[in-house]
């Protein structure tokens, strides 16, 4: 074990990885199962809690591998007028650029297997930010994939006015308590198809 804290933090982030990956695989899995159901269920509890302005950017992401899918709730916000953006990759250790988009508007392939709007697509800047995750705790904090993407581009949106971050995840990828680093950015909110989790102290999931 690294004698360094921030190594031994980021060591141990590794090793949850690639259980977080698992059990992520696994809860997809079960709902693929059933009828894939958690992706309505998403939708269902974002529209009731989440506050949404009219006029406010909403940005998401496209899903890839086992991510909970939220494209029937983005299909939703379009219906309702509300404007959406993606995420794309500027580059290792950059924050990320968010990029106007609507359904059926063309992608183009991104790092990571997952895809972003075309250059041309005019950039903005989003207030509310749903986040996909590996796992996630009581206190809101996210395991990521290692870019740390999200949380230099959270640090720079927090840093300019208001935003609200939420996570999309399976119930099923909460944990007891994350390793945490300085630069790590916890969520506003998360969402899962059971329920909300809103970070406090004590923690817990109101379903």
């Amino acid at each position: 074990m690294p004698s360094d804290p921030a190594a031994a933090v980021q060591e141990a982030k590794r090793h949850l990885r690639a259980t977080a990956r698992a059990q992520r695989a696994a809860a997809a899995a079960e709902d693929r199962a059933a009828g894939g159901p958690a992706a309505t269920a998403l939708r269902d509890r974002v529209l009731a809690a989440v506050p949404l302005d009219p006029d406010a950017v909403v940005s998401a992401y496209w899903p890839m591998g086992s991510e909970i899918d939220p494209l029937p709730l983005l299909s939703a916000l379009a219906e309702r007028g509300i404007a959406l953006a993606l995420p794309a990759i500027r580059g290792a250790g950059e924050p990320l650029d968010f990029r106007a988009w609507k359904p059926g508007d063309t992608l183009q392939p991104a790092g990571f297997g997952t895809r972003e709007p075309l250059a041309a697509a005019p950039p903005v800047q989003p207030k509310l930010l749903l986040v996909p995750l590996l796992a996630f705790d009581a206190a809101g904090y996210r395991l990521g994939y290692g870019g740390g993407f999200y949380d230099r581009s959270l640090a720079l949106l927090r840093a300019a006015g208001n935003i609200l971050a939420v996570g999309l995840a399976f119930a099923a990828q909460q944990v007891a308590a994350l390793p945490r680093e300085a630069t790590d950015q916890p969520l506003d909110l998360v969402v899962t198809e059971r329920g909300l989790v809103t970070p406090e102290p004590a923690g817990g999931e109101n379903q």
